[in-house]
């Protein structure tokens, strides 16, 4: 019986758990877009009704979801610029652990204090 040629095993390091997660992102804010351009576009329909559609959304779950959102905006951003510097940059392919851990950081920087800021108001008022 023959056996694997050597390295063509994937074993799901950064590279991979970068992919997915770019992908779940990526689907996530399209989703996003699409409702967000379909309440838009109901104030030229009925600006009564845009109004109430816009008040269903000043809730807590909503606030939750909000943060989910900027999470994933900002990840996916970032996880760009990082399959930018991988694809284009001589050293990418090999510093791609450093850069995903690069991507962790920024990420957790950012996410970090608007969490806070934004489920203050969320739950505070």
């Amino acid at each position: 019986m023959p056996s694997k040629p050597a390295g063509t095993l994937y074993r799901g390091r950064e590279g991979m758990w970068s992919w997915v997660a770019h992908r779940i992102t990526g689907v996530g804010i399209f989703f996003f877009l699409l409702v967000h351009v379909l309440d838009t576009a109901l104030v030229r329909v009925s600006p009564e009704a845009y109004n109430e559609v816009i008040g269903t959304y000043k809730n807590p779950i909503v606030g939750l979801m909000e943060v989910g959102l900027v999470g994933a905006i900002l990840f996916h951003a970032f996880n760009g610029i990082r399959l930018i510097l991988v694809d284009f940059w001589a050293k990418g392919p090999r510093n791609q652990r450093k850069l995903m851990i690069g991507v962790g950081v920024i990420w957790v920087v950012l996410f970090v204090p608007f969490v806070i800021r934004h489920l203050s108001h969320v739950f505070g008022g």
